[in-house]
């Protein structure tokens, strides 16, 4: 059969054989064999069956690649003058398959797991595991206790200049300062006493 409309996830897909399709999240491991039994058509060129609903005994099988995440889908809701506003994010899990064969009539898959995407999916799995590790810090050595530096012998005092070398520079004497006189608001300055009258001559005047 060239190609064939199957069911699943409540979606329906046109495929053909090598086909890779992204359907609903399926359970298994990356590389194991799915079958798909809710088939509506099968067709080889003008030569087309249509289920009521289903082909009887046919099936497509296909291998499992990964399920894996899909971008993120935003949903945005609002409400004008109603002050609503809503914004979320929704990730799909979608399964990826790469379809193998076509079967009608009854007939069994003879595929078989695949190795090699097994392989791909767990050196996948392994490296994005150790990026996701967290660093294992290092231990800090530790640092030896510094060492204490001897303290120094304080040194001996200059001995006193002799008597002699003091006798020798004479000492510079302050100047004297002279006393000012403070005038006090009370003093007033003394009164000058009167000259002595003279006595007065007598003239005898006869």
């Amino acid at each position: 059969m060239n190609f064939a409309v199957i069911k699943t996830g409540g979606k329906q897909y046109k495929v053909s054989a090598n086909d890779v399709v992204k359907v609903e999240k399926l359970a298994g491991e990356p590389g194991d064999v799915v079958t798909f039994d809710q088939v509506l058509m099968v067709g080889n060129g003008d030569d087309v069956t249509v289920g009521a609903p289903l082909v009887a005994g046919a099936t497509v099988a296909g291998h499992l690649v990964h399920n894996k995440k899909q971008r993120t889908v935003i949903i945005q809701k609002k409400h004008r003058r109603q002050h609503f506003d809503r914004r979320n994010g929704h990730r799909q899990i979608l399964a990826t398959v790469r379809i193998g064969e076509i079967l009608i009539g009854g007939a069994k898959t003879t595929l078989k797991a695949d190795d090699r995407l097994a392989a791909q999916a767990a050196k996948l799995q392994n490296s994005t595991a150790a990026v996701a590790a967290p660093v294992e810090a290092k231990p800090v050595a530790k640092k030896a206790p510094a060492k204490k530096a001897p303290a120094k012998k304080a040194e001996p005092k200059a001995e006193a200049a002799p008597a002699e070398e003091a006798a020798a520079t004479p000492a510079k004497k302050a100047p004297a300062k002279k006393a000012a006189a403070k005038k006090t608001e009370g003093d007033k300055p003394a009164a000058k006493k009167a000259p002595a009258k003279k006595a007065a001559k007598k003239a005898d005047k006869e």
